[in-house]
């Protein structure tokens, strides 16, 4: 009894233990048991199949559904309104969808003219950085009025 929980139970096996026992409750009206015996014996029925079997049993009447309540008529008018808010939101749900279509189609657009113009900006730089180092053309400065020109052989 080295382990703890050996010691544990071991302690505890050691208290007072006290044990209770179920007691039986006696009915408040004893009375023997009646055997009921049913109002009529129902006749035994037998039929005889087409192909000579006998078959034997207790006639059943077949139980009758409880009525079913009727039900009030809805009326058309309810039908129709009910038919419109279905409608009115078959509506919204389209517009809503039609405005997100022609929003992303806008911003697709506005990208695009965007890519455009960095793509020809870049162009143009390209064109006017790498010319800038050739001087066998046309100058023109229009503040100081003066023209260079320079002689082309061909």
């Amino acid at each position: 009894m080295n382990h703890p929980a050996s010691q544990r139970l071991a302690a505890h096996s050691t208290a007072s233990m006290e044990i209770h026992y179920p007691t039986s409750i006696a009915p408040a009206h004893t009375a023997p048991p009646v055997p009921v015996q049913p109002g009529s014996i129902p006749a035994v029925a037998s039929v005889v199949l087409p192909d000579g079997r006998v078959v034997t049993g207790y006639a059943v009447t077949p139980m009758q559904p409880e009525p079913v309540a009727a039900k009030p008529p809805v009326s058309r008018t309810a039908v129709n309104i009910a038919l419109g808010g279905v409608g009115f939101l078959a509506v919204c749900g389209g517009l809503f969808l039609l405005t997100a279509f022609i929003t992303a189609l806008t911003a697709l657009i506005t990208q695009l003219v965007i890519l455009a113009a960095v793509i020809f900006g870049g162009f143009i730089a390209v064109q006017v950085f790498s010319a800038s180092g050739h001087h066998d053309g046309t100058t023109v400065h229009i503040r100081k009025a003066v023209i260079k020109r320079n002689h082309f052989h061909g």
